[in-house]
């Protein structure tokens, strides 16, 4: 049976849209016919690739392409009141273990409070569901990279008790 179902005619949004999980992530999701898929990254180059690669797979009308930093939330509440999603896939995050135990507050402002913003706005704009992309490193954390999603996952769960939207974490 088909999956495609779950995004059919769903205003999707996908964060961290130009890296390796959130542009396959794109790329499946284009497959599945859905009302607009909305592609948010902060660095142009891989936004534009992706947004280059998918126009020759779709109807490029559905494709919109955001630059915003997921650590803004002035630009996030900008975007979401414009663009209203239906389901946000949130795949941004700085991934890299050992250039986040070098930089420990940058791994902290992305991948916590990022998560924390975009989550926030999922549940004041009344997005549907919200899919916390997560990683197998936080299990049993052992690095900054795996602590800080650690975190992000327990900031899911807390706003999963909530009644409006639907959070859910995904390794």
């Amino acid at each position: 049976e088909r999956a495609g179902w779950y995004v059919e005619g769903k205003k999707v949004l996908v964060t961290g849209a130009g890296g390796s999980i959130g542009s396959e992530l794109c790329r499946q999701i284009v497959c599945c016919d859905p009302a607009q898929l909305l592609m948010l990254g902060r660095g142009e180059n891989s936004i534009f690739e992706i947004d280059r690669e998918l126009r020759g797979k779709c109807a490029p009308e559905i494709l919109t392409t955001i630059i915003a930093d997921i650590r803004d939330r002035e630009k996030l509440e900008q975007v979401f009141g414009l663009q209203r999603p239906d389901i946000v896939f949130h795949t941004a995050a700085h991934k890299h273990v050992h250039l986040m135990e070098q930089h420990p507050d940058e791994a902290v402002k992305n991948n916590v409070f990022g998560t924390l913003n975009v989550a926030h706005m999922s549940l004041e704009c009344g997005v549907e569901e919200f899919v916390l992309i997560s990683s197998d490193k936080a299990v049993n954390p052992t690095s900054v990279y795996g602590a800080t999603k650690k975190i992000s996952e327990y900031i899911v769960q807390d706003l999963a008790k909530r009644q409006q939207t639907e959070f859910v974490v995904v390794r």
